[in-house]
């Protein structure tokens, strides 16, 4: 059995626009999610490819060329096989406004031959007890979409595919959102979440893969990603006398708003070094690579070397 819940290899998806040119909105990707739950980040520039790609992992859309893979199963042609462990919140889902939220789940749970005892697990995993009575034109945006995810969760799927589920959110709905994806991951569901807000991705995913024109730019674990990191802010009363001190043992430190920014292999190099000298430390913090920084250097130049080589364009 693959250790894969999700692997595309070579993946492609062309267009003909309206005035008959050609458009490509995935270019040979090749996108692999590890099994065995957590959160995989599919992350990329609003008309990068993100959408394009799950209606074709879905069998909404069919590639032009290239292979997919649920579960080890290639797909669409084993789609019907597996579809059953997959549940996605694709598009803005459609609720009876006047019935409550656990009625439409009810409704929906007896047309997919769920268990009832499953309404009552979806609500409490989303967290809407408490509110499941009260009508659906009444719930926020993010209680809205929590439900949607609950709907997908009346066949206890064990891959999730959510695209972008926090768009148009304030943030207390974004964090609602995110609480419920960072859960599920938990619980052993695999999630698949695209998005292009890095900030919001970077704290619940564990792995990820970015996308720009449709193209695989960087995939791997969040910290595979960013690196360990060996760069150090270092406050201190004096930070020109430290500064000296530590240029002195061969380390490079940095002057950057007001403080210290040093390479070293430990933290406790530092220290010592400093305390040797009778300079102590009134904070030391390990710098690390920010997920929006990364991707937005990655997309950035894919964007520059699109513009100069590929002419086809590229869309959602």
């Amino acid at each position: 059995m693959s250790d894969l819940v999700i692997e595309t290899t070579g993946l492609r998806k062309e267009f003909r626009s309206l005035r008959g040119e050609l458009r490509v909105a995935v270019q040979g990707l090749d996108l692999a999610v590890p099994s065995g739950g957590g959160v995989h980040g599919f992350l990329g520039p609003n008309g990068s490819g993100k959408t394009t790609t799950i209606r074709m992992l879905l069998g909404l859309a069919r590639p032009t060329r290239g292979t997919m893979r649920l579960f080890g199963q290639p797909v669409p042609a084993q789609l019907p096989q597996v579809i059953g462990r997959v549940g996605a919140v694709v598009e803005s889902p459609k609720f009876s406004p006047n019935f409550s939220g656990r009625r439409n789940l009810q409704l929906l749970a007896g047309a997919i031959g769920a268990p009832t005892a499953s309404v009552d697990a979806a609500l409490e995993t989303v967290k809407l007890t408490g509110r499941e009575k009260d009508r659906y034109k009444s719930y926020s945006l993010g209680m809205k979409q929590r439900l949607a995810i609950a709907a997908t969760l009346l066949k206890t799927p064990d891959l999730l595919i959510l695209d972008e589920p926090t768009n148009g959110l304030d943030p207390a709905g974004i964090r609602e959102i995110r609480e419920t994806i960072r859960d599920l991951g938990a619980s052993g569901v695999t999630v698949l979440l695209s998005s292009h807000i890095l900030a919001e991705v970077q704290q619940v995913c564990t792995s990820a893969t970015i996308i720009g024109n449709g193209k695989l730019l960087a995939s791997g674990t969040v910290d595979e990603l960013l690196g360990s990191g060996t760069a150090y802010r270092v406050v201190v009363p004096e930070p020109t006398a430290a500064a000296d001190v530590l240029t002195r043992a061969g380390l490079a430190p940095s002057h950057v708003d007001g403080v210290l920014h040093v390479e070293a292999q430990r933290p406790a190099e530092i220290t010592q070094i400093l305390g040797e000298s009778g300079i102590w430390l009134t904070e030391l913090t390990p710098l690390r690579a920010d997920l929006e920084a990364y991707f937005l250097q990655l997309t950035e130049a894919e964007e520059l070397g699109h513009d100069t080589h590929d002419t086809t364009g590229a869309i959602a």
